[in-house]
């Protein structure tokens, strides 16, 4: 089948990449009235957790919202706030074997997340997260726990960027 029109075949591929532009496949759902964010620096809650675990939090969130929303960063004034702390960092055994050892450990890390919206107190909410990953009991743990922490630490931003600014 051949169109009548030249031009039509032009036109088609034309509004399809123009309308392409108008939705948003990530969902992501921020009110026109907020323009802002801020992330205040995560505490470190957990003892037995590297010292330096909230700080990368911290920037992962800083990141995702600055990459991933039109908001930019406000230290002063901003119209949408994160704050919390790394509240849990544990390693667990998770898969006994028949010979009372274990074949998989789990590291698991949860966090506290306070998200104040200063424009709509009625927004505001707090949320404790925890994701894990699981990893062979008979490997270096410390050669593994840079990528574990980056693995989990990816998760639960994800979780909080969806919860902050869709509408699934």
């Amino acid at each position: 089948m051949t169109l009548p029109y030249k031009g039509i075949r032009l036109i088609i591929p034309l509004m399809c990449i123009s309308l392409s532009g108008c939705y948003n496949f990530k969902g992501i759902s921020i009110p026109p009235d907020i323009n802002t964010f801020y992330v205040d620096n995560f505490s470190l809650s957990s003892a037995d957790a590297p010292i330096d675990i909230n700080q990368l939090f911290t920037e992962q969130l800083r990141e995702k919202i600055r990459e991933e929303s039109r908001l930019v960063n406000d230290n002063n004034t901003p119209d949408i706030e994160f704050s919390g702390s790394v509240i849990n960092y544990n390693i667990r055994y998770v898969a006994p074997d028949e010979n009372n050892t274990t074949s998989l450990n789990r590291l698991e890390i949860g966090v506290r997340v306070n998200y104040t919206s200063n424009i709509d107190p009625e927004d505001n909410w707090s949320k404790n997260y925890t994701d894990f990953e699981d990893f062979d009991s008979n490997a270096d743990f410390q050669s593994l726990q840079d990528n574990l922490i980056a693995l989990i630490i990816e998760d639960i931003v994800e979780r909080i960027f969806n919860d902050s600014f869709t509408n699934w």
